[in-house]
């Protein structure tokens, strides 16, 4: 059996029709949910993009693996799914994003050949290289935010498209008129991408999924990895017009969240993602285009499903489908994602196993307490390989597909976020080595610890499930807070 291993960058859980989002359009991830079994209550393990996939990828908690933010270097020697499935003769490749960032100083302390096998594979998160493309091309005052070669760009050029970064030209630039609209203002989110829809990024790497299919041999594991629906928000016709304000579902929030919030989430409030996205003009701009940046998606995840089909690679290939974070869209007066409200930490997983086992769960869902680092337990466990549970701290989730509750089954899931690179950090005057909060949260409550003496924030799930009220610092709530904070004691002494 092979494996097809789809991450978005940025899907929110909520904003497919299978989780019952009232007004998109997605057939084809909707369909891989009726044959398989959508996961409703699966956590990333931070709500930012690089710590997320390095958990994603070795199968280990932030505090394990040590890469907390974006551009922090997963440690030379830190094992991940590739190492684990070469280790039962499948390969692992990757097509799209990983955000890894090589741990050079340690490779060079190591003395490792940069043409060797072993440095390609470590300086690329332990995969084998189809197609990485990380799909942020932008420059500004300080620069190139990503240095290395741009093979979409490399594609663009060789289609026409002018100019020494076409990315930023054309694929994420608007249309108005005769002239460039940029694409980094939000304002300009209703307008077409100055591009042709077949030549944009999401297209794109679904042709290079393709092509590696048609030509892949053996036992395989392929990591499809799109950068879409991240921002920029701006996406190319048709599907730039396809919604609108009034398919825009009802912001979460509520005033009482700015009276008195706790000095870390007020922080981030008063930043400036938080403070545009609270406008409703800017909702009601940018919402419609991450709608249809998510159409297009549920397009080439049809495509995909049709190529599957035609070759008959569908009754032996597994496809899980996810995202490494949500976006919080204005709810909660926050932008992007960064906190651990559920538009930013939970995110959507669905598991299509073709195997006879998996016949009794399709097309149902599972409410069970799941995370990020459970789908590499998965992988591994599903290509024939034993989970090394010294190293993965995830748990495979095969049990649920054949319709039986595991020996262990989690009771609480677990989030991190370093902050010391965000500018809260030094707003907040917090010292870096205390920027840090931890998430512990069951089916009924939610708790955020904050180091640096800040209070903890605490939800109750089961009668406010849209987190409006923190009771962190409410007195009536002392043994509740102790009880999660028991469950976060518990994960801090586990063997990592």
């Amino acid at each position: 059996m092979n494996i097809l291993y789809i991450m978005f960058d940025q899907l929110r859980f909520d904003y497919l029709v299978c989780a019952g989002h009232p007004t998109l359009k997605t057939p084809n991830i909707d369909r891989i949910a009726a044959m398989g079994v959508r996961f409703s209550n699966a956590y990333t393990q931070s709500p930012v993009c690089g710590a997320a996939r390095m958990s994603a990828y070795t199968g280990r908690y932030v505090s394990s693996h040590g890469a907390q933010w974006n551009g922090h270097p997963l440690r030379v020697g830190e094992p991940t799914l590739g190492d684990h499935l070469r280790d039962i003769s499948v390969g692992c490749w990757l097509i799209g994003k990983t955000h890894m960032n090589a741990d050079a100083a340690g490779m060079a302390r190591l003395g490792l050949a940069p043409d060797s096998i072993i440095d390609a594979r470590q300086a690329e998160c332990g995969f084998d290289v189809w197609c990485r493309d990380d799909g942020l091309w932008a420059q500004g005052p300080d620069g190139l935010y990503d240095a290395k070669r741009s093979p979409y760009n490399e594609f663009l050029k060789s289609k026409g498209y002018g100019g020494d970064n076409p990315w930023a030209d054309f694929a994420n630039a608007g249309s108005d008129g005769e002239d460039m609209a940029s694409g980094w203002f939000m304002r300009n989110a209703d307008k077409p991408a100055n591009i042709a829809e077949q030549d944009s990024e999401t297209p794109w790497l679904t042709g290079q999924a393709i092509e590696f299919m048609e030509q892949a041999t053996g036992n395989w594991c392929a990591h499809v990895s799109y950068i879409k629906p991240h921002w920029p928000y701006i996406v190319p016709a048709p599907y730039h017009d396809m919604y609108g304000v009034d398919d825009i579902k009802p912001v979460v929030r509520s005033d009482s969240e700015r009276t008195d919030p706790h000095p870390i989430y007020g922080a981030f409030m008063q930043g400036r993602v938080g403070k545009t996205f609270s406008r409703d003009d800017v909702r009601d701009t940018v919402v419609p285009a991450y709608m249809g940046l998510i159409k297009q998606c549920d397009d080439q995840m049809g495509r995909l499903l049709a190529y599957l089909e035609d070759s008959g690679a569908l009754a032996d290939t597994m496809i899980i489908l996810t995202s490494d974070h949500g976006d919080y869209l204005g709810d909660h007066w926050m932008g992007e994602k960064d906190l651990f409200h559920a538009p930013s930490v939970k995110v959507p997983l669905i598991i299509y196993d073709p195997r006879e086992s998996a016949n009794s769960t399709r097309g149902t869902t599972c409410d069970a307490l799941v995370e990020a680092i459970d789908v590499t337990a998965t992988i591994i466990d599903a290509s024939g390989g034993e989970v090394p549970e010294h190293i993965v701290e995830g748990r495979t989730l095969l049990p649920y597909l054949a319709g039986r509750v595991p020996a262990q089954p989690r009771s609480f899931a677990i989030s991190e976020y370093d902050y010391s690179k965000h500018p809260v950090c030094s707003a907040l005057g917090t010292t870096p080595r205390d920027a840090r909060l931890f998430m512990v949260a069951t089916h009924d409550w939610k708790l955020i610890h904050a180091e640096d003496g800040f209070p903890p924030m605490l939800f109750d799930l089961l009668n406010d499930p849209d987190e409006l009220c923190d009771l962190g610092r409410d007195p009536a709530y002392t043994a509740q807070r102790a009880a999660m904070y028991g469950h976060l004691h518990g994960w801090g002494l586990r063997m990592s």
